[in-house]
């Protein structure tokens, strides 16, 4: 009978109206590197809380090397040898000091250590670095190094304080070729030598297929498959477990008659790297998609258009004319609007009133001596809340204490007010219920009819079927596919979004020529 260096049974977790995990199994042997894997809202997010112990609510049993163990802190699930490395590793560093002081971080904050030995300390980090073949100045603040090395740090951490088991979330999203080669590397070293068990999630499945002994995959909370990565293992295979049977039955806009060319982007680069050489067109009348997984960098091309972030090189043109927007004023004086993924934070004002919000991008028409006329305010408010079907007491109320479909149609409203001529949704569903979003992906889609063009960036492959006439695919900052939305499916859009390569062969289509 297999030994399993983990092992979880039945575990549950319930948010409100939503069961987020329900009756997943899970094991992890020693010195293997497991993938987790599955589409956006699968449940891997949840399933990795629970192991690392930040989600204390869960129901059913883990078992450690055959014993059972409750993960209900982060410090208990350290204290078994369970570390975790999150995306956003600035988060878990101290910039102000050196690597090697974050490195062993957990130890300089014991309570009761009254001083500080600091040439063991180097020693130690030195002792570290040359373990895991790091190529840094551990004495170099940690500020200064690049986010592989920033991994690196806290990998080091993890195996000073004795990892065991290490949960690694989306670890090559934000690293280069090289800095991933590195950071793979130095997981096999550590299987290998340490017999440390990786737990590996990530949506680039062609890099699952490479550093991974095995898969678990989730869907819709629960398990849809686990199994050794062998050769014969393919990321068609994995796609169809993540999006399961029958789940491409969409509608799609069949009505759409586009006409000039609205937007011409080419070779668009951001400076921060995040968005690399696009190229693409939306025409009048158009709904265009932007496809990707966590990361892809559709928020950062919707904000490098709407001059959020700098652009390093590339063109852009608007009617025809060079739209150069250093920033969201040019943007906007350009005829674009942006409905940002967080809303609250930077799409409303929360403390003002829905008049203002909705008023806020045409305050010259509703101002008299650049006195802010209520009258004016009010006579838009009333317009758009007609329009769009906003439910509020009253124009004046508070728009924080809006649902969040009403708050998405408030941010949408103010551009209406605008009269943009490009409007850029990223994520505009995320946060609303089932009602409010198809409201919204009807509004999308009679802005469209007005001959206004539309991007519409979305992790949600059934919503881009439904609103879009053609669809990008974004990988790693680039653009990976040109779909035509009446002609492909969500497989296909899977297919290119986790760095599958051309030409796409449906499932189908794979297990017929298996037969044959």
């Amino acid at each position: 009978m297999q030994s399993f260096r983990l092992e979880a049974r039945g575990i549950c977790v319930d948010f409100p109206g939503v069961k987020a995990l329900d009756g997943v199994d899970f094991r992890l042997s020693p010195g293997e590197i497991h993938a987790l894997v599955g589409a956006n809202g699968a449940g891997k997010s949840t399933l990795m809380k629970v192991l690392s112990g930040a989600n204390p609510a869960y129901r059913g049993q883990v078992l450690l090397d055959g014993s059972p163990v409750s993960l209900r802190s982060p410090a208990e699930a350290q204290r078994l040898g369970i570390q975790t490395v999150y995306q956003e590793v600035d988060q878990a560093l101290a910039p102000a000091l050196s690597a090697a002081e974050n490195m062993l971080l957990d130890g300089l904050a014991r309570p009761g250590r009254l001083w500080v030995d600091w040439r063991g300390l180097y020693r130690q980090a030195e002792q570290l670095k040359r373990q895991l073949k790091m190529d840094f100045d551990v004495r170099m603040p940690v500020s200064r190094l690049t986010l592989a090395q920033k991994q690196m740090v806290l990998i080091a951490r993890a195996v000073h304080n004795r990892c065991r088991i290490l949960l690694l979330d989306e670890p090559t999203a934000p690293l280069s070729t090289v800095e991933t080669e590195t950071l793979f590397a130095l997981c096999r070293r550590m299987v290998a030598e340490q017999q440390i068990a990786v737990v590996f999630i990530s949506h680039r499945l062609p890099e699952v297929l490479r550093i991974c002994s095995r898969y678990t995959v989730l869907r819709g909370g629960r398990l849809a498959a686990s199994a050794p990565v062998t050769p014969q293992t393919t990321t068609g295979e994995l796609v169809a477990h993540m999006l399961g049977a029958g789940g491409q039955a969409v509608r799609r806009r069949t009505d759409a008659v586009p006409g000039g060319e609205l937007l011409s982007v080419r070779g668009l680069s951001s400076r921060d790297g995040s968005v690399r050489d696009i190229s693409l067109t939306v025409r009048q009348g158009e709904v265009v998609g932007l496809a990707g997984l966590v990361g892809a960098g559709k928020s950062e091309l919707c904000k490098t258009l709407f001059g959020i972030l700098p652009r390093a090189a590339g063109t852009v043109l608007l009617d025809g004319r060079p739209a150069e927007c250093r920033s969201p004023v040019d943007a906007v004086a350009c005829g674009m609007g942006l409905v940002p993924e967080e809303r609250r934070r930077e799409g409303l004002f929360l403390r003002e009133g829905v008049d203002f919000n909705l008023g806020v991008t045409c305050l010259k028409q509703c101002s008299r001596l650049s006195f802010l006329s209520r009258k004016k305010l009010d006579a838009n408010a009333r317009t758009q809340i007609g329009a769009l079907g906003i439910k509020t007491p009253s124009p004046g109320q508070r728009v924080g204490l809006l649902s969040g479909g009403n708050q998405q149609k408030t941010v949408v409203g103010k551009w209406l007010a605008a009269g943009c001529r490009l409007y850029l949704f990223d994520e505009p569903t995320k946060g609303v219920d089932v009602g409010a979003k198809a409201e919204l992906l009807r509004l999308i889609a009679s802005l469209a009819g007005t001959g206004c063009g539309a991007v519409y960036a979305s992790t949600e492959p059934d919503e881009l079927l439904q609103v879009t006439d053609r669809i990008y695919v974004l990988y790693g900052g680039r653009v990976a596919a040109e779909l035509v939305t009446a002609h492909t499916s969500e497989e296909e859009i899977m297919h290119y979004a986790v760095g599958g390569k051309a030409p796409f062969v449906p499932s189908a289509q794979r297990e017929s020529e298996g037969r044959n």
